[in-house]
C-alpha cells in the first residue's frame, strides 16, 4: 500500500474535498484536519483512522464513582470509481464493550440501559463492537450536483451533527457530552438507510431507519424494523464554516420506555480555522426532545478545542441540559426536569510521535450548577476529573 497522501480520496457524496466528511453522511468544514494514514490498494483510496485512551476517571459528590477504563475506535474506509458515481465502504468498531455494561461514571448523564431492566443514570454507556458497517454511493448529475445512497448496520441516519469523537472540537475530550442523546445518540443505528442530494455547499438528505437504541449486548447486531425517520438540511457557506438544522422521529428508541417516542429536532455551527498557533475548531449546537408522551427538554452545547504546534490541546466543554431521567420510577422526583449546567475544561500533551501513530497525556476537570433540590442526592458542588493516556493514527 501507498501512505504517500491522501491517495486521490474526495468527498464521499459529491465534487468536494475528502475533508468535508464527518460521521455518517454529516458534514464538517472543509478547514477541519483529516487525522489518518492515507493510501491505495489497486483502484481502491483508503483511509485508516482511531485512537485508544485509558482513562483514570473520578466523579464526585455522593452519586459520583471511580474507574480506570479503556475507549477506543478503530476505522477503515475504502473508495473507488464505479459505473460512473463513487462506491465509499466504511467499518468501524470499538472495545469499549470491555469497560462493562454500566459503562463508566459520569454525573447527571443519562440514556440506555446497563442489563436491559435498569436504567444507566449518572455513567455513560459504552459503545457497541460494532459501531459501523456502512456503503455510499453517489452519482454526479452536473459539475456541481450529485446524489447518493448510503446504508448501514449499524450506520448513522441524517440527524444531528457529526458525531462528537469524530469532531475536532471535541474529540481530545474523552468523555460523552451530558447533551449526547439530544444531539448524536443515532450515529450508532441498527438499519438505516439514506438518500440525498448535493448541489454545491449545499446538502439534503432523507433517513429512514430503526428508532431503536443499542441494548446491552454490545458485542451483537442487533435487528429491527424501520419505523422512524429523519430529515436534514446541511450549508457550508465557506471552507471555514458547516451549518446543519436536522429533525426526526424516533419511534420507542429507549428498551426500557417502549411506550415513548421521541421528536428530535437540532441544529448547530462548526467553526474552523487555522490560527497563528496551531489549529481551532468551535462547535455550537441546540437539540430538542418532545417525548411522546412525556416532557419536552432542550440541550445546549458549546465546545472548542485549540490545538498549539502540534503538541499543545486545550479544550472546553459547556452544556446546559434539562434532565427527566435522574430518579427511580419510585423517587418522589421521578419525572421532574432538571436543569443542569456543566464546565468541562482540559488539556493534552502529545509526548511522542511515530511515522503514523501520536502519544499524549491529559486531563479535564469538571464542574455543576443545578437546582437545590438535587443537592441531597449530588451534594453541594461536586467537582470531577479525569485524567488519561492515548494513543492515535495519524
Amino acid at each position: 500500500m501507498d501512505h504517500s497522501g491522501h491517495g486521490g480520496m474526495r468527498g464521499l457524496l459529491g465534487a468536494y474535498g475528502m475533508t468535508r466528511d464527518g460521521s455518517g453522511t454529516s458534514w464538517q468544514p472543509d478547514s477541519a484536519p483529516m487525522a489518518g494514514i492515507h493510501g491505495s490498494a489497486g483502484e481502491w483510496s483508503t483511509m485508516l483512522h482511531g485512537f485508544a485512551t485509558t482513562v483514570y476517571d473520578d466523579q464526585g459528590g455522593p452519586r459520583g464513582d471511580t474507574k480506570t477504563f479503556t475507549a477506543s475506535m478503530l476505522m477503515l474506509m475504502g473508495q473507488r470509481q464505479a459505473a460512473g458515481g463513487t462506491l465509499g465502504l466504511r467499518g468501524m468498531v470499538s472495545l469499549d464493550p470491555t469497560m462493562g455494561k454500566g459503562g463508566y461514571p459520569l454525573l447527571f448523564q443519562t440514556g440506555e440501559s446497563a442489563n436491559g431492566v435498569d436504567p444507566l443514570v449518572d455513567r455513560q454507556h459504552p459503545h457497541d463492537f460494532l459501531m459501523e458497517m456502512a456503503g455510499t454511493y453517489s452519482r454526479p448529475l452536473t459539475d456541481d450536483s450529485s446524489v447518493f445512497v448510503y446504508g448501514g448496520l449499524p450506520g448513522e441516519p441524517a440527524l444531528g451533527p457529526p458525531a462528537f469523537m469524530h469532531r475536532f472540537s471535541g474529540m481530545a475530550n474523552p468523555e460523552a457530552p451530558l447533551t449526547h442523546h439530544w444531539l448524536d445518540a443515532t450515529h450508532i443505528t441498527f438499519g438505516v438507510v439514506t438518500l440525498g442530494a448535493v448541489w454545491r455547499d449545499w446538502k439534503i438528505e432523507a433517513s429512514s431507519f430503526n428508532g431503536r437504541e443499542p441494548d446491552q449486548d454490545r458485542w451483537n447486531i442487533d435487528t429491527g424494523k424501520f419505523d422512524s425517520a429523519s430529515v436534514r438540511l446541511t450549508w457550508n457557506p465557506t471552507r471555514h464554516w458547516s451549518l446543519q438544522v436536522s429533525t426526526g422521529r424516533l419511534e420507542s428508541p429507549e428498551q426500557l420506555e417502549p411506550e415513548v417516542s421521541v421528536k428530535r429536532t437540532t441544529a448547530s455551527a462548526t467553526y474552523d480555522a487555522e490560527v497563528a498557533p496551531g489549529h481551532w475548531q468551535a462547535t455550537l449546537a441546540w437539540g430538542r426532545n418532545n417525548k411522546d408522551p412525556g416532557a419536552t427538554t432542550d440541550g445546549w452545547l458549546l465546545e472548542s478545542a485549540l490545538r498549539m504546534r502540534k503538541v499543545h490541546t486545550v479544550f472546553a466543554r459547556a452544556e446546559h441540559v434539562g434532565k427527566d431521567e435522574l430518579f427511580d420510577h419510585d423517587d418522589p422526583l421521578h419525572g421532574r426536569v432538571f436543569e443542569v449546567d456543566k464546565l468541562s475544561i482540559g488539556y493534552q500533551y502529545d509526548f511522542y510521535r511515530m511515522r503514523h501513530a501520536t502519544f499524549g497525556v491529559g486531563g479535564l476537570v469538571s464542574g455543576y450548577r443545578y437546582p437545590g433540590e438535587l443537592e441531597p442526592a449530588y451534594g453541594n458542588d461536586p467537582v470531577s476529573y479525569m485524567v488519561f493516556i492515548q494513543a492515535r493514527l495519524e
